[in-house]
């Protein structure tokens, strides 16, 4: 015990960061952990822990980041249990990593470098200091790169520079032991500094620098007020109008895009540090309504005609710009097939899917988002996203999976295609667009995920005339007669169109804009460069943006009334035993055919020694796999995207498929146990009948038949393709087509067709089949001489073959190394 810290502290008295990893530990050790830390403790006079302490203890489970372990070291401390004590208990629990845990660190930083506001052009100094049994080294980093020169316990940056802002690190080394310092955040303010005037903090004291100004908008135009001070540790802001706080304005710059008249009013910000508080001046925001003049017909005018009407003021030009773009509602069905029975399995669209899904819900889309679904069922998926449109909506459809394309026509192809596939065994995205155009949307935008080679097995297209309407956006992961990859790794991953989609999707700019810069991104990408190239095709005459608002009052409670029903999750509940018992029945939603299960313990009876519940007798329409239910830990059973989110300490099981649920969902919640009063420790069983109706999609039978007014009617009109033309978007002469092939950093247009030539990585790994194909078979011969690409690149190409990067890392300038040269490709 002579390395460990002094036997007679109090535990109340252990640093936090002790407490937290000695918490860890007891928490996740089953047969050494907190229970059988409490039992001893429990059986020791000293310090009375009754059962009811214990029960209280496992209740902190249910609460979010609570621990039972941390309840059992608090309770300790305040009977007097000491440090000595506590080593002794895990002792002789056989606990070594705890009582590591306690053990003074070779390492420790005592001073840690804090977070600073400074005006550019002062010095900028942080500081970290550290104590270890032999010499100590540092090393600075901003963000992840080392800092040149900086290996001495204080950084100095002299004079700083606006480029000098960020986060900054130390890392300390001794021996073969390293810890890191907290993170500090070093802020740079541009001020000008008139003769004599000093913006030098003294003590580290707020000095406000930069005070707000007042601002004159139009409706529609983007609000941005800037206030600043200087001082150690680094301001906290919050701004406020009309002297109401703004939610979520916490930053040192206020942006509000698209602003109303609501937004008019006074405007302040108050800055404030541990111990101090200040407020800025207080200003006006003035917002002006736009004046919009709209000409009905062809009439002519003359010059004089035109000053009239400004009555001679430009003021009337720069006023006439058109009022703010609003939907009247946004709606998205996100499709991700990856568990095909007759082509080969994917990846991808499940991750793909979920990230699409959190950010469309945070620009107000209603979100439709379905997995691994059969031709049927996305044909009656299509029908139910039809009823959400109305006149205005801005609807958005994203597929990943398995596709083609033949005749300008491009064709989503089901789980349940056969081995080859035709036109009518998948959708056809074309037939999509004519009756979301029946519903008068406002903006049509189709990302589609998947390949769009030829398919060789199917020689009709379907006579698909489209209105000509200026709102339609086409982004597709790869251009004509191209395949599109996803990225192999160990883990769960995106596809390379997502991966560089989710970081441009929030921007406030027009759709198509925001797709021109993937499309750059991709081009940087060398990974997928020469082999796949984002391609936009669009007839839009307006700057429509995703972030457009929703017109206030607009949206439809009818169509909104049909969303929720598919997105209802059943209430958690508790459910009482007649042993006394009580079990946690909780319900998530990972996607909206994919139900989460989780059960937990909250009351077991003290002469219970032993007590778990499962779940069991679920529908054989969801075809449950037994070895993937009640888990202890989300993983096991394939939780991969929520396991973050949902609560510790539970059985958790996963119900995919919901779609093809017929029945209500009824199962059985089983509780075993056993009882110390019982000699030969028989399990006891008991169970309850549970009934949650139909969950989550499964509320829209999307099972049934396919419907008669699906879009299977637009699909199936075959024409031999040399007498009847295809009048989809990418072939109607009517509509202005804006078409990018993106090629690293060349960029070529051609409005009359497109041509068909068209992180660290891990060399060791395999390349897997490609997003889509022609649904020819797939082999698995290697071939690690011969490049198994080509089109444009000189290399030989065919339908299915498959040819996928490998990444694993997600930080996209990793990957711009020399591994991208190690690349191998799967010979068919």
């Amino acid at each position: 015990m002579s390395d460990c810290l002094e036997r007679s502290t109090k535990i109340h008295l252990l640093k936090e960061p002790v407490v937290k990893k000695l918490s860890e530990v007891l928490d996740r050790s089953s047969g050494k952990g907190w229970r059988k830390l409490g039992e001893l403790v429990g059986s020791d006079r000293r310090f009375k822990v009754s059962s009811d302490d214990m029960e209280m203890c496992s209740l902190k489970v249910l609460e979010l980041q609570g621990s039972p372990s941390r309840m059992l070291l608090r309770l300790m401390g305040e009977r007097g249990c000491t440090l000595g004590h506590l080593v002794d208990y895990l002792q002789t629990l056989g606990n070594e990593e705890a009582v590591q845990c306690l053990k003074p660190p070779a390492l420790q930083i005592l001073i840690q470098p804090q977070s600073v506001a400074l005006v550019s052009g002062h010095n900028l100094r942080l500081s970290c200091h550290a104590v270890g049994k032999s010499p100590v080294q540092y090393q600075w980093f901003k963000k992840k790169d080392e800092v040149p020169g900086s290996v001495s316990p204080d950084l100095v940056i002299s004079p700083v520079q606006l480029k000098d802002a960020g986060f900054y690190i130390c890392r300390v080394n001794c021996g073969n032991f390293f810890e890191f310092s907290h993170w500090a955040q070093v802020d740079v303010l541009n001020v000008t500094m008139l003769h004599g005037q000093s913006y030098q903090s003294l003590e580290g004291r707020l000095k406000l620098v930069i005070q707000p100004q007042p601002r004159w908008l139009y409706v529609g135009e983007t609000l941005q007020i800037e206030c600043g001070a200087v001082g150690r540790p680094i301001p906290h802001y919050q701004w406020h109008r009309n002297g109401v706080p703004i939610a979520c304005a916490t930053r040192r710059k206020l942006t509000i895009p698209h602003v109303m008249q609501d937004h008019h009013g006074r405007y302040r910000c108050e800055i404030s540090s541990s111990s101090e508080r200040m407020w800025t001046n207080e200003v006006d925001v003035t917002i002006a309504p736009r004046i919009s003049v709209q000409i009905s017909g062809v009439m002519e005018c003359s010059e004089d005609d035109v000053y009239a009407i400004g009555e001679g003021s430009t003021e009337f030009l720069l006023n006439s710009v058109p009022e703010q773009l609003y939907a009247t509602d946004k709606v998205a069905l996100l499709i991700g097939n990856l568990s095909y029975q007759n082509h080969p399995q994917l990846k991808a669209p499940m991750v793909d899917v979920h990230d699409l899904t959190n950010l469309l819900r945070q620009l107000n889309f209603k979100v439709v988002s379905l997995l691994d679904l059969t031709e049927s069922e996305m044909r009656n998926a299509v029908d139910e996203f039809l009823l959400l449109l109305h006149r205005g909506v801005y609807g958005l459809l994203y597929y990943a999976g398995h596709g083609y394309e033949n005749y300008g026509n491009s064709f989503m192809v089901p789980v349940d295609a056969p081995n080859p596939y035709h036109s009518a065994n998948c959708l056809c995205v074309q037939s999509i667009l004519k009756l979301m155009q029946e519903k008068e949307t406002g903006l049509n935008v189709f990302l589609l995920d998947m390949c769009r080679k030829r398919n060789i097995h199917d020689d009709i297209t379907p006579n698909i005339v489209l209105r000509v309407t200026a709102n339609i956006v086409f982004g597709y992961a790869t251009c004509q007669d191209a395949e599109a990859f996803e990225l192999s790794s160990s883990g769960v991953t995106n596809g390379v169109f997502v991966k560089f989609l989710r970081k441009r999707l929030l921007d406030d700019e027009k759709i198509t804009v925001v797709l021109d810069r993937v499309a750059e991104d991709m081009g940087q990408f060398d990974a997928t460069k020469g082999k796949q190239a984002l391609e936009i095709r669009s007839s839009l005459s307006e700057r429509r943006a995703l972030t457009d608002p929703i017109q206030p009052g607009s949206a439809d409670h009818i169509q909104s009334r049909q969303w929720a029903k598919a997105h209802e999750l059943p209430e958690s509940m508790v459910l009482d035993f007649d042993c006394g018992a009580q079990i946690k029945l909780g319900f998530a939603a990972e996607f909206s055919n994919v139900l989460v299960i989780y059960t937990h313990i909250i009351k077991k009876p003290a002469d219970m020694s032993f007590c778990q519940a499962h779940v069991t007798d679920f529908s054989q329409d969801l075809d449950v796999d037994p070895k993937e239910m009640n888990r202890e830990t989300p993983e096991e059973t394939g939780i991969y995207l929520l396991s973050s989110s949902l609560p510790q300490h539970c059985l958790y099981t996963r119900l995919s498929s919901l779609q093809k649920l017929r029945e209500e969902l009824i199962f059985t919640v089983c509780l075993q146990g056993t009882f110390t009063s019982m000699e030969d420790h028989d399990t006891v069983h008991w169970t309850k009948s549970i009934n949650i109706g139909k969950p989550l999609i499964a509320r829209l039978d999307l099972h049934k038949a396919m419907r008669c007014n699906s879009c299977l009617q637009t699909c199936m009109m075959p024409h031999s393709p040399s007498h009847s033309p295809c009048h989809s978007p990418s072939h109607s002469p009517a509509l202005e087509h804006h078409l990018h092939l993106h090629f690293g950093q060349h960029a070529t247009q051609d409005y009359n067709r497109l041509s068909p030539q068209h992180h660290y990585l891990d060399a060791c790994e395999r390349m897997q089949g490609a997003v889509g194909g022609s649904g020819e078979s797939f082999c698995d011969n290697t071939n690690q001489h011969e490049p198994a690409f080509s089109s444009a690149g000189g290399f030989s190409s065919s339908p299915g073959r498959s040819s996928i990067p490998i990444e694993t890392s997600d930080d996209i300038d990793e990957l711009q190394t020399v591994f991208i040269h190690s690349l191998q490709f799967q010979q068919q």
